[in-house]
């Protein structure tokens, strides 16, 4: 793991790998003292504070304190002068100390001498203090709450911010890491202060105690009841299971310490879990999550056996996220670990379905290691992004097995993805791959997926991974490999063509190439020998059996075929071809064709070879008689056609515009980092999608000015959008879109999320500034019409 990871570790990743403290990413936010005066949230501290003090000395504050008659006289006069104290009646004095409301409204008093001078009473905290837990609270807005509101702990990445659902205020989790059931949220657990959770447990226990006048649950025994009000003082069973268990939970999750009315918590908080990230839950708030680190990985582990309909959410770092859940796959019981968060750095999630064990208690954590690094490999100026039938390698010991390599990654095709819970395409699934395995993962992975299909009898190859199973290959002995790939220092390996496929058919085999790879042929036709010309083909989605190669306990390698089950074998596709110019004319035979492993094998003669070479580089079609000069049986044919369809690809990818298919649409992923960074978070441009058919990348990477362009419009969209990106996350658009359709003195943008345009304003600002970078740019005369769509996230800045 390089250095540099440590910007994006989160806590749990910083105790996993011991990485130094991230730096305050809270430098840019404002100062805690411009939070403006006589705001709500202000008399929110006082009365907090105040309530802190009248649990420390209640005595004192209930001796004190003015009925509310006098309370309501001495307002009035302190607009003509000061007014005399007065002492409470013995009766309001006694209904103070049965109600824990009363006390709080007159804690709220400000600049309230209790010595005997009384300030003017404000309205606000009273009513605050009243609808504390039964009305939503206003929010203190995070840009302006830089520290804890209550231990003055500065925010950063590792310390995070938690709003109070009862008070609003900003606090750290110290200070802000218990939950009270609140009527504004539907009787539902709600995270609260601590300050806010002492109010409202005395609240509860107040409440309980005008009915009964004592309650001790230490010992689960009530105090004899009085004499005087025998009838009317409740015995042990007055008092319902409901209330007892609510408020014996709320009392166990008091910090350490705290003493509520002669009620003492000396119960500590749990220590959070040290193998498992931090868990994402959701308030039922739009856009407010939280994050508990103290859940035991056996609690964990019961919610997931019970099949809830929620799969938990684990934090990996500040951008990134993986949701595990428990699936019952093909009659097999599976982890299902899925990444989110990796769109925004160019690379499609990752679908890891990993078979349970009997009788598994351990998360697999060694999961969540190697998403934090595809993540960093794919940040990286190199832009190292996994694709399909590509491959990631592990250290030993992955998943409790040495044997255990990496993955490799496939897109599903024919694969039923029935009751998985899946992340927005593009995404990939990873097939666990073992250490003897790695040299076809590197050189020819196709023969290695197809492999894994006749394994476990999945077309073209299972999704799930299983542990401590037996390799499917052994050493590379005499393949024919061997002589097309350096299986040693993979300096070279056989080359393939996008798209290119190979169909076998009774006495016929076609090889269909798009006609939009010629550009790809003719690297490989350059690079190639002049006698032997060979290409790996692409997975035939078309053909309803392929060709696999087994390796034999003796290390034979033997052709086999697997195809879709219950299915006639029509068309049989292959994994590779190769045409040898060694065939003599004296040999009588017009051209050779045979099945060698999982590929076909053509012998031609030089002459047709430099043919074959010609027509291919001029892009027409081609084709070689296979049989004898002088047929006594039936011939074989070989054609090499090219087609005009391009293979599917980009699927179910849509615009966050208006929904529309990015379907077989060209686009290139942007390595060159654009982002910008503004008030914590960061927008950054990942791909560009060239909407019409003939706009093809190859062709525009040639034209500088078109580039150019292209990117300057990005520039600028980043800029008119820099100081809105809190707001916008908030409201969830954390995936952008501009499209631009440039024809002539036509100019027209369009930027929207989720599936809708971003409003007006936002639009307005866009259109000015990215009318302004077209008329400015002198090269775009004169330049073919073009459209285009570029792609943006909006991400936490963990610099």
């Amino acid at each position: 793991m390089r250095q540099a990871v440590t910007a994006t570790l989160s806590v749990w990743g910083e105790r996993r790998f011991g990485y130094s403290t991230l730096k305050d990413s809270s430098e840019s936010l404002l100062d805690e003292r411009k939070l403006r005066p006589g705001l709500k949230e202000d008399s929110v501290i006082e009365e907090k504070e105040r309530a802190e003090n009248e649990q420390e000395h209640p005595e004192a504050v209930l001796g004190r304190s003015a009925s509310p008659v006098e309370d309501t006289h001495a307002a009035g006069d302190h607009q003509t002068g000061s007014a005399e104290h007065s002492d409470p009646t013995p009766d309001s004095c006694s209904e103070r100390k049965n109600c824990e409301m009363e006390t709080s409204v007159v804690s709220s008093l400000k600049n309230t001498d209790f010595t005997g001078r009384k300030g003017s009473l404000d309205a606000l905290p009273v009513q605050r203090c009243s609808s504390l837990g039964t009305t939503a609270p206003q929010w203190v807005p995070d840009c302006q709450a830089p520290a804890c509101m209550k231990c003055g702990s500065k925010f950063s990445f590792t310390r995070r911010r938690h709003h109070c659902r009862a008070c609003g205020k900003v606090f750290c989790v110290v200070c802000c890491d218990l939950k009270f059931k609140l009527t504004h949220l539907g009787g539902k657990d709600g995270r609260v202060c601590v300050t806010c959770h002492s109010t409202l447990i005395n609240r509860k226990f107040w409440t309980l105690r005008k009915d009964q006048k004592k309650v001790w649950f230490a010992d689960s025994l009530l105090p004899r009841p009085e004499s005087k009000s025998a009838d009317s003082t409740p015995t042990l069973r007055s008092v319902t299971n409901t209330q007892r268990t609510e408020l014996a939970q709320d009392v166990s999750n008091l910090e350490a310490g705290d003493e509520v009315s002669g009620l003492s918590a000396n119960s500590a908080k749990p220590t959070p879990p040290k193998d498992l990230p931090p868990i994402l839950t959701s308030t039922g708030v739009k856009g407010d999550y939280t994050l508990e680190e103290k859940r035991t990985e056996s609690s964990l582990l019961e919610e997931l056996e019970r099949g809830l309909a929620e799969p938990l959410v684990f934090v990996l770092n500040a951008n990134l996220l993986a949701v595990v859940k428990i699936v019952s796959y093909v009659n097999r019981r599976c982890w299902c670990v899925m990444s989110k968060g990796m769109h925004a750095v160019g690379q499609p999630e990752v679908v890891i379905l990993l078979q349970c064990l009997p009788e598994e208690k351990r998360f697999p954590t060694d999961i969540f290691n190697h998403f934090i690094q595809i993540y960093w490999d794919a940040q990286t100026a190199a832009g190292k992004l996994l694709n399909h039938l590509s491959h990631s390698l592990v250290s030993r010991g992955f998943l409790g097995n040495n044997e255990h390599a990496g993955f490799l990654y496939v897109r599903p095709s024919f694969q039923s993805l029935e009751g998985l819970p899946l992340p927005a395409p593009p995404f990939l699934f990873g097939l666990l791959i073992l250490r003897a395995e790695t040299p076809w993962a590197k050189a020819f992975p196709l023969r290695l997926m197809l492999r894994l299909g006749a394994e476990y009898r999945f077309y073209p190859c299972p999704l799930f991974s299983v542990r401590y199973r037996e390799p499917l290959f052994g050493p590379v002995n005499n393949s024919i490999m061997r002589l097309l790939v350096d299986f040693r220092f993979y300096r070279y390996t056989l080359p393939s063509v996008p798209g290119l496929v190979v169909d076998l058919e009774a006495r016929s085999t076609c090889i269909r190439i798009p006609k939009t790879r010629h550009p790809e042929l003719l690297k490989a036709l350059n690079k190639s020998n002049e006698r032997v010309l060979a290409l790996g083909a692409c997975f035939n989605e078309q053909a309803d059996s392929h060709l696999i190669c087994v390796q034999t306990a003796d290390g034979q390698y033997q052709t086999q075929a697997i195809s879709i089950h219950s299915q006639p074998r029509r068309v049989t596709g292959s994994c590779f071809f190769v045409f040898s110019g060694a065939l003599k004319a004296s040999s009588g035979y017009m051209a050779k064709s045979s099945i060698v492993e999982d590929g076909l094998m053509v012998q031609v003669t030089m002459e047709t070879m430099a043919e074959l070479r010609r027509s291919l580089r001029d892009m027409k079609d081609f084709t070689i008689t296979c049989g004898k000069l002088h047929p006594a049986e039936r011939q074989e044919y070989v054609h090499i056609k090219w087609q005009d369809e391009e293979p599917r690809f980009n699927k179910g990818i849509v615009s966050p515009i208006d929904g529309k298919s990015m379907e077989s649409l060209a686009n290139i992923k942007t390595h060159q980092r654009l982002e910008y960074k503004a008030n914590g978070k960061v927008i950054r441009w990942t791909e560009v999608f060239y909407l019409q058919k003939d706009q093809y990348p190859n062709g525009l990477n040639n034209h500088s000015s078109h580039n150019r362009l292209t990117e300057r419009l990005a520039r600028a969209f980043c800029l008119a959008l820099c100081q809105s990106l809190c707001l916008l996350k908030e409201d969830g658009m954390t995936k952008l879109a501009l499209r631009v359709i440039l024809d002539g003195q036509k100019m027209e943008f369009l930027a929207g999320s989720n599936g809708q345009r971003l409003p007006a304003p936002y639009q307005d600002c866009l259109n000015q500034s990215l009318t302004s970078v077209v008329r400015s740019n002198s090269h775009y005369q004169g330049l073919a019409a073009c459209q285009l769509e570029l792609i943006f996230y909006i991400l936490e800045d963990t610099s």
